[in-house]
């Protein structure tokens, strides 16, 4: 992705963090590539960090049933504005995905991963300095997410081609102006041959 020096990972450190590859958001209609492409990347980063000793945090948005721990903004574009709770399905996550033993599901109830979660307890407890970041949407699950690890002091790879969002455009912005100050940006091969390397190492 980047022109930058060839990657370097640790993966006992290391924790991928996918944020929202959950039935009810899988159903939509993602850009610049399908949500079933992002989730067979998602997959393959799984399996690899799994395999060589790292930690799989799988993020998913639900509420109550009574929907009343939703935020309700008052905003200039209401379709982002859920008025009444989703399907009971709606936050499901794929069985290929996981949860696989030793993984961690984290419940949140907005955009980013850690407010009112225990995602950074459960990445420190285990001596997580890196995360992998991959999911949908880019520009908001992932970017809210990512600006919260930042300001934790974690440091990033973002899985480029394990995201998508709603508009190209949008997941354009957020990769290339966003990411590049936080974190590096990488593509799955990329981030695959790092893990390989740290195991023959």
């Amino acid at each position: 992705m980047m022109d930058a020096e060839r990657l370097s990972l640790e993966p006992a450190s290391t924790a991928l963090v996918v944020i929202d590859l959950q039935k009810g958001i899988l159903a939509r209609a993602t850009e610049p590539r399908p949500a079933s492409a992002v989730l067979a990347n998602a997959i393959k980063l799984a399996e690899a960090l799994r395999a060589r000793g790292g930690f799989v945090a799988l993020v998913r948005v639900a509420f109550s049933p009574d929907f009343r721990d939703a935020l309700r903004p008052v905003a200039d574009d209401p379709t982002w504005t859920r008025t009444s709770a989703p399907p009971p399905d709606f936050a499901e996550l794929p069985s290929e995905l996981g949860p696989k033993p030793g993984d961690h599901v984290v419940t949140k109830r907005q955009w980013g991963a850690f407010h009112g979660t225990d995602l950074d307890l459960q990445l420190r407890r285990r001596g997580i300095t890196t995360i992998v970041l991959c999911g949908i949407s880019t520009s908001i699950g992932c970017e809210s997410t990512a600006r919260a690890a930042y300001e934790h002091g974690y440091q990033q790879i973002f899985a480029e081609d394990a995201m998508a969002t709603m508009a190209a455009a949008e997941h354009h912005h957020t990769v290339t102006r966003i990411f590049p100050r936080i974190g590096r940006v990488r593509s799955t091969a990329e981030i695959l041959a790092a893990l390989a390397i740290a195991v023959s190492a």
